[in-house]
């Protein structure tokens, strides 16, 4: 799976080029929103929205909700190359909502550097980070595949649907770090992955399906494979922030803690306090709860979730997710290649490095 996120990635960044160019110009601007009622100020619009997300994509991340898309797409029978612009969906949404994350979540480290409003701001990093959930839509408005009215509309639905939920699962994340007491269930924290992660993950499989024609049964097996999917690389990266600040994973490219920081409800965090004695569940609950923690005490929340076995309990979880993922498609007409590709993504989600 590695190497198709590879292979992918510089005509991905290309296509995105395309919706947002390095270098803003009247010419881009009058092309792509329409005339001015008085005059643009390119410069302006370079430096508040081109230049904060190329330095973010610039710096890494992996691309794979727009690769998964177009493995989507070869798989329905279709020329992937056609649908490259369509790809670009998914991805420009995932970086606008990790711009506006990064900042509600009074985040410092993005992909191993500064995260975005502390370089240039809050007011800039929000207006990029929202003007990022709309961009995408003039693909549909472009219609570069040429795809028949009913399927245009049916895209535009879809989007408006699962973006609504990405925002009920940031808005129960937000409230739960900001509360005294770890008072969730797992499966409200599971709910809570399914609607900030998965449904941004369903749109790459409903927008794949919806775009090539396919049956309402196909696009909601691919949307559940999807989905689960994506809750299995949540819980992934919420075992890799733990991982790497024991010392034990890559270069995860955040801060060290990090979740720990944020006063972050994972669910080792929801195990460790419910599998701990009364006195290490409260001290747990004390670390995250506090305005700001010593790296002592970040060691030491680290340390009662990795003795309560939440690490072992999380990974076990997330990798019942990916094989529930691979039974979602199991029935589905897709070529070796294809089923290949989809299988190695749920083991890739779960076993990654960084």
């Amino acid at each position: 799976m590695r190497e198709t996120l590879a292979d992918w990635r510089p005509a991905i960044d290309e296509a995105i080029a395309d919706l947002v160019p390095r270098e803003i110009d009247a010419d881009y601007l009058e092309s792509f929103f329409g005339a001015p009622t008085y005059e643009y100020d390119p410069t302006a619009i370079q430096r508040a929205l081109s230049t904060p997300l190329w330095e973010l994509l610039d710096r890494g991340g992996k691309r794979w909700r727009a690769v998964l898309f177009l493995v989507f797409v070869e798989g329905f029978g279709e020329d992937p190359a056609e649908y490259i612009h369509y790809a670009c969906i998914p991805e420009i949404l995932h970086n606008g909502t990790i711009i506006v994350d990064d900042v509600e979540d009074g985040a410092t480290i993005r992909r191993g550097e500064r995260a975005l409003h502390h370089l240039y701001g809050q007011d800039i990093a929000l207006n990029a980070g929202n003007a990022l959930y709309f961009l995408p839509l003039k693909v549909l408005t472009e219609n570069p595949a040429d795809l028949p009215a009913d399927r245009r509309l049916a895209a535009y639905e879809m989007l408006t649907s699962e973006l609504n939920r990405t925002h009920l699962g940031q808005g129960m994340d937000i409230c739960w770090h900001n509360e005294r007491d770890v008072r969730i269930t797992p499966e409200q924290y599971l709910e809570m992955c399914a609607c900030k992660t998965g449904c941004l993950a369903r749109i790459v499989a409903r927008l794949a399906a919806i775009v090539t024609d396919q049956p309402g049964e196909v696009e909601e097996a691919v949307a559940a494979y999807a989905e689960l999917t994506a809750v299995a690389f949540q819980i992934g990266d919420d075992i890799l922030d733990v991982e790497h600040s024991l010392g034990r994973a890559g270069d995860f490219g955040k801060e060290f803690g990090n979740d720990i920081r944020e006063g972050k409800q994972t669910l080792l965090v929801i195990h460790a306090i419910q599998e701990s004695d009364p006195e290490h569940a409260k001290r747990l609950q004390d670390i995250l709860s506090a305005d700001e923690n010593t790296d002592e005490e970040i060691t030491e929340a680290l340390e009662i979730i990795e003795d309560a076995g939440s690490l072992e309990y999380a990974r076990e979880h997330a990798l019942d997710l990916a094989a529930q993922a691979r039974a979602a498609i199991d029935g589905l007409e897709f070529d070796d290649e294809t089923t290949r590709k989809l299988f190695e993504f749920t083991e890739f989600v779960v076993d990654r490095e960084d």
